[in-house]
């Protein structure tokens, strides 16, 4: 092949690349300049923006199918005139500015983040890094699940954001690509040490070598936008938010750990002879102590501990085991926690100051996840009891048991709102029982200002029928799609302003 040739070849179909062009409506055509003797893609690109529900961009592609990973070191060209300029890596189903996709953007500024539009059309979201502007990063799509990786300074490469999910079919098309993030401009970006790996997902199984990382996220309700704040090649689980607003609380390894939400090091908090916390803890209304769940004394088995909220002496609250904390009365007094007794798991409360215990529930299956509404006046809680996970409440002393959600899948974990007017829950797929680890969840969202019972209450002589159907007019919205299950959001989890809900994802990473 001659010189001109391969120019021309490269052209077209630029290094590993098959081709290339605008994606959207540009001003600016845009460019692919492949240097072979560098293997360096410097790529020109125009468009207004990549977000809300389509694209404009440059893009170099090739199609691919299985699970994939792309790697490259990114730099941008150049002063630039917009911060929010994106150098892309991307997996996109088509060509169509509209497409669902998923890729790791690194903006002019620092900004780094996985971005993502689930389906054709639909608005587009992200998972911003807790890291800035990495030089090395990688998108991998694993099954239907996309994240973003970046190389740390030794050149190993570290998880950098929670997961999607998204369903694309195949072929779908993977390459890099830059947007002007102005209409009226066209800039540049260089990519180097590009690397595209795909390959057939592997048969699962339960022998198959993995390793589990965790990422501590925030996810703003407003918007369905995420956050990490910290990930760890490690399990931990069910984060709090502190009452200053700016501190995390999680547990792992048996003890609980805090962590600023800007991110940070996480630090241990004394708990004292309470080595064996799991999963199952909040903070006091006024924000002085913790509760804990603990297994590391009598029998191995989860009792009930409350420790002041800087660390020290556990004192012991329940006296019969398995007792599992997750609420907590507006004024203090009262803890609402999960107890077997018998073989039976229901809810009881007892005084914050120590006591005897009350059962409120005794319907036959499950209940679990016992939490007050800020008013105290309700306890949501999840039950099996009709053969289906769903969530219920009841009045705080365990009158007026009903049902919330009508759901095929099953819901779990109730959290309320500080303003009352929302509840997030965990919902696993109808084909799961309990409530395990590592498996495709949704983090759910459910108005309840729409719900006529959160606003006012019905009359003892309303029919039944008619206030059931006013909870099933409840609207209902995905926050998040996320690997994840027990220890996502066992506990409660809002912000103190309401604004944001803390969460733990999960992914299983195949081991080389």
């Amino acid at each position: 092949m001659g010189a001109q040739e391969a120019a021309r070849q490269a052209a077209i179909s630029p290094g590993i690349f098959e081709g290339h062009g605008d994606i959207g409506s540009v001003l600016h055509a845009g460019s692919v300049d492949y240097d072979a003797s560098k293997q360096t893609y410097t790529i020109a690109g125009s468009g207004e923006n990549m977000w809300f529900g389509k694209d404009a961009f440059h893009f170099a592609w090739k199609q691919a199918s299985g699970d994939v990973t792309l790697t490259a070191d990114i730099a941008f060209l150049g002063k630039g005139q917009q911060e929010h300029r994106k150098a892309v890596l991307m997996v996109r189903q088509t060509l169509d500015a509209d497409s669902a996709y998923a890729d790791v953007a690194l903006h002019a500024n620092g900004l780094t983040s996985l971005q993502y539009r689930e389906e054709k059309g639909a608005a587009t979201h992200e998972i911003q890094a807790n890291v800035s502007a990495p030089k090395r990063l990688r998108i991998v799509k694993h099954g239907a699940y996309f994240s973003m990786w970046r190389a740390d300074g030794s050149g190993e490469f570290q998880l950098a954001s929670g997961s999607t999910r998204i369903a694309l079919e195949e072929p779908f098309y993977v390459g890099i690509g830059v947007c002007s993030h102005d209409a009226d401009l066209l800039e540049k970006a260089v990519f180097s040490n590009v690397e595209e790996k795909s390959e057939v997902p592997p048969a699962s199984g339960e022998g198959a070598a993995t390793t589990l990382y965790s990422a501590l996220e925030v996810v703003t309700v407003a918007s369905a936008d995420r956050r990490v704040v910290y990930t760890a090649p490690q399990r931990f689980e069910a984060p709090n938010w502190m009452p200053d607003g700016k501190t995390l609380l999680f547990n792992r390894n048996g003890r609980l750990e805090k962590i600023p939400v800007a991110g940070g090091t996480p630090q241990v908090l004394d708990t004292g002879m309470a080595t064996g916390c799991n999963n199952d803890h909040l903070i006091s209304p006024d924000g002085t102590q913790l509760g804990i769940s603990d297994n590391s004394q009598q029998n191995h088995e989860s009792l009930v501990y409350i420790v002041p909220i800087g660390g020290g002496t556990p004192r012991r609250i329940t006296q019969k085991s398995p007792s599992y904390l997750h609420g907590w009365s507006p004024d203090g007094k009262t803890l609402a926690f999960v107890g077997q007794r018998n073989g039976d798991f229901d809810i009881y409360t007892i005084p914050a100051a120590g006591g005897e215990e009350i059962r409120l529930t005794t319907a036959k299956g499950l209940d679990d996840g016992p939490e007050y509404t800020r008013d105290g006046k309700y306890i949501y809680f999840n039950s099996e009891r009709t053969g289906h996970m769903q969530i219920w409440r009841m009045r705080a002393d365990g009158s007026e048991q009903e049902q919330v959600t009508f759901d095929e899948e099953h819901d779990w974990f109730p959290h309320i709102s500080p303003n009352g007017k929302w509840m997030v829950f965990l919902t696993y797929d109808k084909s799961v029982s309990g409530h395990p680890e590592n498996k495709d969840v949704m983090l759910r969202l459910m108005s309840l200002k729409q719900n006529p019972l959160s606003q006012n209450p019905p009359k003892e002589t309303d029919d039944t029928k008619a206030r059931s159907a006013s909870i099933k007019d409840a609207k209902i919205t995905v926050l998040a799609k996320l690997f994840g299950g027990q220890g996502t959001i066992n506990v409660p989890s809002w912000s103190p302003d309401g604004s944001q809900v803390a969460f733990v994802s999960y992914h299983l990473v195949p081991k080389p």
